[in-house]
């Protein structure tokens, strides 16, 4: 089996992380539990924080927290901003910020705008310059698609929001692992990441980031607190960590992210852009297949596609049952995207790499391709 599917969830993970998990279930139950054995070994979250911090460019790495995953973290963010006015979104976003907003807007005096993008997923200055308003409040802008693997400027972006006076909000969920990142140099006032994707960890793992100062009400309150007494927040003194710790996630986690910073970040970019710079340039050549983006823009590890003439769903079906490939097909939760790409309502075949990923692999991959449209040539 061929796995291409990495920006859903990275696969195969490495063999520190599939060890740390075991270990974590085969120890003593940590300190969260504050137990009366006291464990000889760091606190695993803070750890966890620490490594997180490195490698995101965040200095108070104990500004960093835990939740389930992206999806849970945007929602805490933007739910507890409490927003009036406006908020700016690209039309590269992915569901997991579109719809919390959309149903937030019902709650809150809270209107979104859409920045639209270029075929690419490209976002300009221009545009964002034509986007804001007085009422504008803050902007959430996807580091790297999901659909296309465009990268945006950052920095641009946060001199953008710096210049309006706006909150910046970072996803990083398909770059974190993958691609440089420096969250205190593009100026973003929060981050949100997940845990299962180049950040080579398991699923039901994420978390984000605050800057001191910004003040955000938690989405839920529970246990595990600093205080067991507390029962009411004052002075804006919340906690964001509410229940009991994913701790075999936030251990694989930790060695993942571990792993990262021992291979290199800038290394892993390099490998697979590389090995996106053939798939761009040998897709390109065969006639009957239509590539979105192009290497030069997209520079993350992950491209869109369409055979002339065969849904993204059977073009999937196809590689997974006669090449054992796995990509996948469809709008991949990022549906306004498809209207700048002219891909509609059926979407792309979506073929993305890891750091495990091997040029054969991609030779075959393209072989598989090569073969499936030349026998469309005169189907239809």
């Amino acid at each position: 089996m061929i796995y291409l599917n990495n920006a859903a969830t990275s696969y195969p993970k490495p063999s520190c992380v599939k060890e740390a998990v075991q270990a974590c279930l085969e120890d003593v139950p940590a300190s969260q539990f504050r137990g009366g054995m006291q464990i000889g070994k760091k606190d695993i979250e803070e750890a966890c924080r620490e490594r997180l911090g490195r490698l995101l460019g965040i200095s108070e790495y104990s500004r960093i927290y835990f939740t389930s995953g992206a999806t849970e973290a945007l929602n805490t963010v933007l739910g507890g901003l409490l927003l009036d006015g406006e908020i700016l979104v690209t039309q590269t976003e992915h569901n997991s910020v579109l719809r919390p907003v959309r149903n937030l807007l019902s709650a809150q005096k809270l209107e979104m705008k859409v920045i639209p993008c270029e075929k690419d997923g490209r976002i300009t200055l221009a545009a964002l310059e034509s986007s804001v308003t007085s009422r504008t409040r803050a902007i959430v802008v996807n580091h790297c698609s999901n659909v296309t693997g465009c990268i945006q400027d950052m920095d641009m972006v946060g001199r953008f929001a710096e210049k309006h006076g706006l909150i910046f909000i970072a996803d990083v969920s398909q770059s974190a692992g993958c691609i440089p990142i420096d969250a205190e140099k593009w100026g973003a006032d929060a981050l949100v990441f997940t845990g299962h994707k180049s950040l080579m960890g398991i699923q039901g793992t994420g978390g984000f980031y605050i800057r001191p100062g910004l003040r955000l009400i938690p989405l839920k309150f529970g246990g595990t607190g600093t205080d067991s007494a507390k029962l009411v927040y004052e002075n804006d003194d919340y906690e964001y960590e509410p229940g009991t710790h994913n701790l075999p996630g936030i251990t694989a986690l930790y060695a993942g992210v571990g792993f990262i910073l021992e291979t290199g970040v800038e290394i892993i970019h390099k490998k697979e852009r590389n090995l996106m710079e053939i798939l761009y340039e040998e897709l390109e050549r065969i006639p009957g297949i239509q590539v979105y983006g192009n290497k030069e823009t997209c520079r993350g590890p992950v491209l869109s596609m369409n055979f002339t003439g065969l849904s993204p769903s059977d073009s999937a079906y196809i590689l997974g049952d006669t090449y054992g490939i796995t990509v996948r097909a469809g709008l991949h939760c990022s549906p306004l995207i498809h209207q700048a790409m002219g891909t509609g309502a059926r979407g792309t075949v979506r073929v993305s790499v890891s750091w495990f990923t091997t040029e054969e692999e991609i030779r075959s991959f393209i072989k598989a391709a090569e073969e499936i449209a030349e026998s469309l040539t005169g189907v239809f």
